[in-house]
Parts: structure tokens; C-alpha cells; sequence
């Protein structure tokens, strides 16, 4: 199965299709099963369904990680599952998110290619369920920067938006309005379709009325559209 296959799958909201397509390979291809696991965690979060399948398929990728750098990226799936059932009041899992990220940051140089996911993934515990902003930036800028490094331009739509949240915190309207239409750029640019209603929605927020009310009917459009999904939208869940 062609990798642009699975992510046109991904883009569109398609991860149960995605992980079906892949799920032979993923027996005996530890790279295959993580992204398996990867697509079915992402759909949990965008559906708030699917724990379980998600839950299994991390763990077929765990046990079939042999090398350091496949305990490490493993760690770093069940650290963001964890965060998501906490995030989305499925489980509370706050201790093991923490515990999973911080197994995974042991195991990895500092110039790991999943590092960048790693700070992100990190920034997230601190901003959503610690409530440190500032660690959260300080996590998100490591992230911020080695994406640019990587040419990572989804996970840059990310780390925009997440900056941009926290600027948006302190007040800063013209850095927050920066930031959610560089995420929404990236988005389009990559072809994300899937993140695109969240992206507008958190543009909305930090923009005059007239041009808000657009982006949020523009928003509910693909809501409608992607049958509903992401379903945490209304309640302003971040991504």
C-alpha cells in the first residue's frame, strides 16, 4: 500500500480505511504498525470512537518494536493516546501520557527525527491537562523548530496553531492571528482537508466579526460535510 495512498485516506478522515489496507503488513513491519496505531489514534480524537481499535493496534506496534528508535516512537503513540482519552474525558490517563513521553525522550538522541513530534506531543500535557503555558511554549518552540528542519509542514500546522493559542492567552491578538492563518495555510498547502474546519474555527476566534462569522459558517460547512467530524468542534477542543 503506496504512502500516498494512506495519507490521501488520512487527509480525508478515511483512518479506518487507511489502518484496514495496512493491517497485513503491520504483522511483521514495525514501522507499518505504528502507523496504523497513529491513524486509529488520530481517529479516536477526530471521532471521540474507536478506543479500543486504537488501543490494539498501539499495541501490536509496541510489541513488535525491536530497536531503540522503535521502543521511542512506540512510547511516543502511547503517550498521545493517553493524552487524547484524557483530553476527551474518555479515561483519566494524565500519569501514564507522562510517563510514556518521558520513557520515549530517554530513548531518543536529540537529534532524532521524532523528536519534534516528541516536544509537541509534550507541549500538549502541559497546555491541555497541566496548565503551563509556559513550558507548553517552550515545548512547542522546540517542536516549531525542528518541523522547519524536517520540512514537516503538517507538523508546522500544529505547532502555528498551538503557539498561536498560547499567544492568544496573553492577549496577544496580532501574534495569535498570525499564527491560526499560518496553520490554516499549511493545512490547505498539504492537502489536510480533515484539519481544515478546526484550523478556521480557531482563525474565527481572534478575527473582527464579519470576517469570524465566515470562517465559522465555512467551518460548519466541512463539519457537515466530513458527517460530523471533527465531533469536539463545537466545544473548541484543541488539535
Amino acid at each position: 500500500m503506496g504512502a500516498d495512498t494512506v495519507w490521501l485516506l488520512r487527509a480525508r478522515g478515511c483512518w479506518q480505511i487507511a489502518a484496514d489496507l495496512l493491517l497485513a503488513k503491520a504483522a511483521h513491519a514495525p514501522d507499518t504498525a505504528l502507523l496504523r496505531a497513529e491513524l486509529l489514534i488520530e481517529r479516536a480524537l477526530f471521532e471521540d470512537t474507536g478506543w479500543t481499535e486504537a488501543e490494539n493496534a498501539l499495541r501490536l506496534a509496541e510489541a513488535g518494536a525491536g530497536t531503540a528508535p522503535e521502543r521511542a516512537a512506540a512510547a511516543c503513540a502511547r503517550g498521545y493516546l493517553a493524552y487524547c482519552a484524557t483530553l476527551l474525558k474518555v479515561h483519566d490517563r494524565l500519569d501514564e501520557a507522562q510517563a510514556a513521553l518521558g520513557r520515549a525522550s530517554a530513548l531518543l538522541p536529540p537529534d532524532a527525527p521524532v523528536r519534534p513530534l516528541l516536544d509537541f506531543r509534550r507541549g500538549l500535557v502541559a497546555e491541555n491537562l497541566l496548565d503551563d503555558p509556559v513550558a507548553a511554549r517552550t515545548a512547542y518552540r522546540r517542536a516549531h523548530a525542528g518541523a522547519e528542519q524536517h520540512q514537516d509542514d503538517l507538523l508546522l500546522s500544529y505547532t502555528w496553531r498551538h503557539l498561536a493559542s498560547i499567544a492568544q492567552r496573553d492577549g496577544n491578538l496580532a501574534g495569535a492571528r498570525h499564527g491560526f492563518a499560518e496553520s490554516l495555510r499549511l493545512r490547505e498547502r498539504t492537502g489536510f482537508t480533515i484539519g481544515i474546519a478546526p484550523a478556521l474555527a480557531a482563525l474565527a476566534e481572534v478575527s473582527p466579526s464579519s470576517e469570524a462569522a465566515l470562517l465559522r459558517a465555512e467551518a460548519a460547512r466541512l463539519v457537515r460535510a466530513f458527517g460530523g467530524v471533527p465531533v469536539w468542534l463545537s466545544d473548541h477542543q484543541p488539535s
